[in-house]
């Protein structure tokens, strides 16, 4: 699990200012290295957001600075690799999901325009704290809690778990 610091009072534009900072990055790296195709800001935006679980930089940016909308494509950012052995529960109606939250208890969970449903160990294996408190303030529901700042910080969550991981 992610030990770094989380900001508890976070910008709205904070998790798109970090993927922004790592293509930065990434970009003054590549140069350095003299990697052949590595001289345009615009590529590594693009290669952080898809390696974040979004199709492009503007998906990223439009979902993470919290502009999308329910039913929007919410991308794979709250999936990862090697999940597929936890119990996951799809749905693609909001509303049948929450019924099943309030039901069966567990974290419900964006994935491009469909939801799912897990247990916390699927949250371990994102590399977030199922006992964080911004889970209980938005009642385990990151599709109603979009945009909030209990999303937020489990965002930066998630990114953190993202970046220790790569």
């Amino acid at each position: 699990m992610n030990t770094m610091a989380v900001p508890r009072a976070m910008p709205h534009q904070a998790l798109v200012d970090e993927l922004k900072v790592r293509a930065r990055v990434r970009l003054n790296r590549a140069r350095r290295e003299g990697q052949a195709g590595a001289t345009r800001l615009r590529d590594a935006l693009h290669a952080v957001a898809r390696e974040a679980g979004f199709a492009d930089w503007e998906h990223a940016r439009h979902v993470l600075s919290g502009q999308a909308a329910l039913g929007e494509d919410m991308g794979g950012f709250w999936h990862a690799a090697g999940t597929g052995i936890l119990l996951h529960i799809w749905f693609s109606n909001h509303a049948e999901a929450q019924a099943a939250l309030r039901q069966e208890g567990g974290f419900l969970l964006p994935y491009r325009r469909q939801c799912f449903m897990v247990q916390a160990p699927f949250i371990e294996a994102l590399g977030l704290d199922p006992q964080d408190a911004a889970w209980a303030s938005i009642d385990h529901d990151l599709v109603a809690g979009y945009g909030t700042e209990a999303w937020r910080v489990l965002s930066w969550q998630r990114l953190r778990a993202l970046q220790t991981a790569a």
